[in-house]
């Protein structure tokens, strides 16, 4: 059964009231023991993460009865989750993307809600807690900027533009440590090229028009399935550098997502040589 316009509405506003009642509170506001460290010392999880998450998803449980809803903290505990991905309707939930900044009091961290049938995305949700809005799509209908009640459609630029004005991100902490230094000297090719430590703005800023590419070498569903459709809507192009379409079922790969299909082709040509030893 597709997700209805309703359904949507009252997801974004669990969301809301989630991030309100269990996020925003603890933002700047944790004590030592609130963080901890999961599978690295810089991949965190708080109280917040796990409050968040279990009140989202009971409440999401309950606007899609019967639909199974796996977290990112649910998978930390059970891995096996991710084998349910592909199986029919499947709400995807990152409680709070950016962690590490959350934990660090940063503001660049959100929610991140997708959900998928049959292992497609076909509605997704970047969420900002800090300023209450969103960036959200339906497939095939569209991606929006909702702020204020008032919701801005979409639409990116071709970008065109010569590579040294392009600002892009790219984790180097998330590639093989055989080539950071190859993609890092990339790096003059371009305007600019950081990382913001949240999927959820490097999406957001892509669809929005305030960066141009993304490389990823961490293919959490979490991360990337909401915005990956969301760029798409918008007129980008999310794909593996081996020229895939992203799919919110893939584990393994390297994501480039580009504001335009042709700026997609131009930027893969600039970071494929650094992978020349690699898988693609």
């Amino acid at each position: 059964m597709p997700l209805t316009a309703a359904q949507a509405d009252a997801i974004i506003a669990a969301t809301r009231a989630v991030a309100a009642a269990e996020i925003a509170p603890r933002f700047r506001n944790l004590d030592a023991g609130d963080v901890d460290a999961k599978s690295t010392w810089d991949d965190l999880v708080t109280v917040a993460d796990t409050a968040a998450e279990r009140a989202l998803t009971a409440q999401v449980e309950a606007i899609l009865p019967g639909d199974r809803v796996i977290g990112e903290e649910a998978v930390s505990a059970d891995p096996g989750l991710l084998d349910r991905v592909g199986e029919g309707r499947v709400t995807i939930i990152d409680p709070i993307d950016g962690t590490w900044n959350f934990a660090h009091g940063v503001a660049n961290y959100g929610v991140i809600v997708a959900v998928l049938e049959d292992g497609e995305t076909v509605w997704g949700l970047l969420y900002d807690p800090s300023f209450d809005d969103w960036v959200a799509a339906h497939r095939g209908g569209g991606a929006v900027h909702v702020r204020a009640g008032r919701a801005r459609p979409l639409r990116t630029e071709a970008a065109d533009a010569p590579l040294d004005t392009l600002r892009g991100n790219t984790g180097l902490y998330h590639l093989p440590q055989g080539i950071r230094a190859d993609i890092a000297a990339t790096a003059p090719s371009f305007r600019r090229m950081t990382s913001q430590g949240s999927s959820l703005h490097e999406y957001r800023c892509m669809a929005t028009g305030a960066s141009d590419f993304c490389l990823n070498g961490m293919l959490n569903v979490w991360d990337h399935a909401a915005g990956a459709l969301i760029l798409d809507e918008a007129g980008g192009c999310s794909r593996t550098l081996d020229g895939t379409p992203y799919a919110p079922t893939m584990r393994e790969g390297y994501l480039l997502n580009a504001r335009s299909p042709a700026l997609w082709e131009r930027l893969a040509e600039t970071f494929r040589g650094a992978f020349d030893d690699l898988r693609v």
